[in-house]
């Protein structure tokens, strides 16, 4: 009973210690969760620039009368811009966000042999509350736009400046402070285990260091993130395409012909 009870136990431990899926570090699996890693990366970046150009192209600025803002919401077309930023772009933009962090981890895991488990739950929690305020700002600002939309009540003046300044103020104050603990936790796991270039780490503590100091409220500065999500990625696919897209593992191989 003692030999089935181990032998039981030394089954389930090799089958907690190598489950059914692929190896993490293979080459192969490394290549897949980079390209997947950037791809992720890319979508969310033109979601969240395509929502600040069609918020910042089309919405009236902060100075402007109350007649104008009663105008822009009035106007059916030009509220639609809050709608489809504030309800389409910014969400799916946050969806992709939080698969780049998944596909991120995944890459990282494969890529190094060894991380640092205090940086990278920072790093996870810091896209996750990211992804959160990006949401909220969303919602801030579109929040007049929808209930004009969908009822008749009238605008408060008041309301129409100070929501879509929440919004901002919710980007550029908050969000933008975790984007930069992004990049500075990423860009030390990454650089310790030496998987990225030299340059891009200075630049990377550079960027997170603007995005921690910056006192601008420029609509402007959340560019700087997805900005440098773009570059991120781009050195990722480099890295994917000196993968060779064939790799034979040494037990899959053919087996050698019988000595006679």
């Amino acid at each position: 009973m003692e030999t089935l009870r181990s032998s039981e136990e030394t089954w389930e431990v090799a089958e907690a210690a190598e489950p059914s899926g692929e190896d993490p570090q293979h080459p192969l699996t490394v290549r897949k969760a980079a390209i997947l890693t950037a791809a992720l990366g890319v979508i969310h970046a033109l979601l969240v620039m395509s929502a600040l150009l069609l918020i910042k192209t089309r919405a009236p600025d902060v100075r402007a009368s109350d007649a104008d803002l009663l105008d822009f919401y009035r106007d059916p077309e030009k509220r639609r811009v809050f709608i489809i930023a504030g309800l389409y772009l910014v969400p799916f933009a946050g969806i992709a966000f939080i698969w780049f962090i998944v596909a991120l981890r995944m890459w990282i895991r494969g890529s190094a042999r060894r991380a640092n488990v205090l940086v990278s739950n920072v790093q996870f929690v810091s896209g996750i509350i990211y992804t959160t305020l990006l949401l909220a700002a969303g919602a801030a600002m579109t929040v007049l736009a929808v209930s004009v939309e969908m009822s008749d009540a009238p605008i408060d003046p008041i309301v129409a400046r100070q929501f879509p300044q929440f919004g901002t103020s919710l980007i550029l104050v908050f969000a933008m402070r975790m984007a930069g603990m992004f990049v500075l936790t990423t860009t030390s796991i990454t650089r310790s285990a030496k998987i990225l270039p030299l340059w891009f780490a200075v630049l990377s503590v550079a960027v997170a260091a603007g995005l921690f100091l910056t006192a601008s409220l420029s609509s402007w500065l959340i560019l700087v993130f997805p900005g440098w999500i773009l570059v991120f990625c781009g050195i990722l696919i480099d890295r994917a395409r000196r993968i060779p897209s064939e790799f034979i593992l040494p037990e899959r191989a053919a087996p050698a012909a019988p000595h006679v």
